[in-house]
């Protein structure tokens, strides 16, 4: 009788996070509020998944809420989950989008970002976005080129959230 064993199971390679920090002149109370409550304003109506043109860019304020557009038709696309809500501290939320920018349910096929806030001693805040966890998607290097890219990524996106935060 021949014995099969089993192939191990190998880890994918991890991919490197993707960091990104921008400094508000205002204190990390309103830094929070304006990514969290404020967020559709600062998302860009561009930046969707959907079928159909987004109407508007949802984060439900709690652990276990959802982050998701709705479209210009009322439909609803998820994005991923809230897995950490601690005010005005930090914020880490699944990213269930692949690198063809298509929604996949579970954590087991999502990536992570985890944005914090921390006071500076001379006043304002430090607000540090890190996307990481790439591995867990299939096609999750090409994911971390297009949100790396400072020109369509999370590099152009703090600066538009940096304009709102100090707009409050």
């Amino acid at each position: 009788m021949t014995e099969h064993l089993a192939e191990p199971l190998v880890a994918p390679a991890p991919i490197p996070p993707v960091r990104v920090e921008i400094d508000v002149t205002v204190a990390p109370e309103t830094a929070f509020r304006a990514f969290t409550t404020d967020f559709d304003r600062w998302w860009p109506r561009t930046h969707h998944i959907a079928a159909v043109e987004m109407a508007e860019a949802v984060l439900e304020p709690r652990p276990g809420g959802r982050w998701y557009e709705r479209g210009t038709d009322g439909s609803e696309c998820e994005w991923g989950e809230v897995l950490e809500w601690d005010p005005p501290r930090r914020l880490v939320l699944s990213w269930n989008i692949d690198g063809t920018y298509t929604y996949r349910a579970g954590l087991e096929h999502a990536s992570r970002v985890t944005v914090s806030f921390t006071p500076l001693d001379a006043g304002g805040t430090r607000v540090e976005l890190v996307h990481d966890e790439f591995e867990r998607h299939a096609d999750g290097a090409t994911l971390r080129v297009g949100v790396g890219s400072p020109d369509g990524g999370w590099g152009a996106m703090l600066p538009r959230f940096a304009e709102t935060a100090e707009a409050a």
